[in-house]
């Protein structure tokens, strides 16, 4: 068990969308929610910085990212493990 599992952490699945900055990844988070009026089903996406401490995600990986502590202004979460590798083209 990772850190992450220990503490019961927040856990998200999403694509990487950037991997420009050092130690660092863009990951695109989707949600599909009903709206409260309408009950129609509407996607949301919110982007999170989290640390890749050895640079190893690309871009088009699924990756699951966990909180934990502030590492610098925007970025607070950490990816904990890859769940599918990119295909490459």
């Amino acid at each position: 068990m990772t850190q992450a599992q220990e503490k019961n952490t927040r856990t998200l699945v999403g694509r990487v969308v950037s991997d420009k900055r050092a130690k660092t990844v863009t990951v695109l988070i989707e949600r599909r929610s009903k709206h409260e009026l309408y009950g129609k089903i509407v996607a949301t996406s919110r982007k999170y910085h989290a640390h890749d401490e050895k640079g190893e995600y690309k871009m088009g990986d699924v990756v699951e990212i966990a909180e934990g502590r502030p590492l610098s202004k925007t970025k607070s979460w950490v990816v904990t493990r890859l769940v599918q590798k990119a295909e490459a083209v």
